[in-house]
Protein backbone atom coordinates (compact mmCIF):
# COMPACT_ATOMS: atom_id res chain seq x y z
CA UNK A 1 0.00 0.00 0.00
CA UNK A 2 1.30 3.47 -0.42
CA UNK A 3 2.16 5.50 2.46
CA UNK A 4 -0.63 7.87 2.13
CA UNK A 5 -3.23 4.42 2.39
CA UNK A 6 -1.49 3.74 5.69
CA UNK A 7 -1.53 6.97 7.42
CA UNK A 8 -5.33 6.85 6.57
CA UNK A 9 -5.87 3.78 8.37
CA UNK A 10 -3.76 4.66 10.78
CA UNK A 11 -5.77 7.92 11.29
CA UNK A 12 -9.47 5.66 11.17
CA UNK A 13 -7.72 3.15 13.95
CA UNK A 14 -7.13 5.74 16.33
CA UNK A 15 -10.10 7.94 16.12
CA UNK A 16 -12.09 4.57 16.03
CA UNK A 17 -9.73 3.58 19.64
CA UNK A 18 -11.03 6.92 20.56
CA UNK A 19 -14.63 6.63 20.06
CA UNK A 20 -15.24 3.26 21.21
CA UNK A 21 -12.40 1.53 22.60
CA UNK A 22 -14.14 -1.66 24.12
CA UNK A 23 -15.29 -2.15 20.46
CA UNK A 24 -11.91 -2.44 19.08
CA UNK A 25 -10.41 -4.55 21.96
CA UNK A 26 -13.41 -7.06 21.61
CA UNK A 27 -12.40 -7.36 17.83
CA UNK A 28 -8.50 -7.68 18.68
CA UNK A 29 -9.36 -10.44 20.86
CA UNK A 30 -11.40 -12.49 18.31
CA UNK A 31 -15.04 -11.75 19.49
CA UNK A 32 -16.51 -9.02 17.93
CA UNK A 33 -19.34 -6.63 19.09
CA UNK A 34 -21.35 -4.07 18.11
CA UNK A 35 -20.01 -0.81 17.73
CA UNK A 36 -21.64 2.22 20.17
CA UNK A 37 -24.13 3.28 18.09
CA UNK A 38 -25.84 0.24 16.83
CA UNK A 39 -26.54 -0.38 21.10
CA UNK A 40 -30.02 0.15 21.98
CA UNK A 41 -30.32 -1.44 25.55
CA UNK A 42 -30.63 2.51 27.36
CA UNK A 43 -33.41 2.94 24.28
CA UNK A 44 -35.16 -0.58 25.09
CA UNK A 45 -35.36 0.57 28.80
CA UNK A 46 -36.89 3.57 28.06
CA UNK A 47 -39.56 2.33 25.49
CA UNK A 48 -40.82 -0.18 28.22
CA UNK A 49 -41.02 2.56 30.46
CA UNK A 50 -42.98 4.59 28.09
CA UNK A 51 -45.16 1.82 27.51
CA UNK A 52 -45.56 0.96 31.05
CA UNK A 53 -46.61 4.94 31.73
CA UNK A 54 -49.04 4.65 28.63
CA UNK A 55 -50.95 1.71 29.77
CA UNK A 56 -51.15 2.79 33.24
CA UNK A 57 -52.19 6.02 32.15
CA UNK A 58 -55.02 4.46 29.75
CA UNK A 59 -55.82 2.32 32.58
CA UNK A 60 -56.17 5.18 35.17
CA UNK A 61 -57.56 7.53 32.80
CA UNK A 62 -55.24 10.07 33.63
CA UNK A 63 -54.23 12.40 31.07
CA UNK A 64 -50.87 13.37 32.15
CA UNK A 65 -49.43 10.35 32.53
CA UNK A 66 -50.49 8.81 29.19
CA UNK A 67 -49.29 12.11 27.50
CA UNK A 68 -45.40 11.41 29.16
CA UNK A 69 -46.16 8.00 28.12
CA UNK A 70 -46.44 9.24 24.53
CA UNK A 71 -43.34 11.89 25.10
CA UNK A 72 -40.75 8.94 26.35
CA UNK A 73 -42.05 6.62 23.87
CA UNK A 74 -40.78 9.15 20.83
CA UNK A 75 -37.90 9.96 22.98
CA UNK A 76 -36.70 6.21 22.74
CA UNK A 77 -37.62 6.23 19.22
CA UNK A 78 -35.44 8.35 18.33
CA UNK A 79 -32.81 6.95 20.74
CA UNK A 80 -33.41 3.90 17.88
CA UNK A 81 -31.62 5.93 15.29
CA UNK A 82 -27.91 5.07 14.89
CA UNK A 83 -26.74 8.41 12.47
CA UNK A 84 -28.59 10.08 15.28
CA UNK A 85 -25.26 12.04 16.26
CA UNK A 86 -24.41 12.94 12.18
CA UNK A 87 -27.54 14.58 11.56
CA UNK A 88 -27.05 18.29 12.03
CA UNK A 89 -28.78 20.34 14.49
CA UNK A 90 -32.06 22.31 13.18
CA UNK A 91 -32.04 25.72 13.13
CA UNK A 92 -35.46 27.25 14.45
CA UNK A 93 -37.65 28.91 11.91
CA UNK A 94 -36.45 32.61 11.33
CA UNK A 95 -39.27 34.74 12.40
CA UNK A 96 -41.85 37.21 11.85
Amino acid sequence: MPLSDDRRLTEIESRLHREDPGFVRAFADGRPRRPREYRYRRAWLLLAVALGALATGVFLAHGLLIAAGLVFAGVAGELFDPHRRERPARCPPSGS
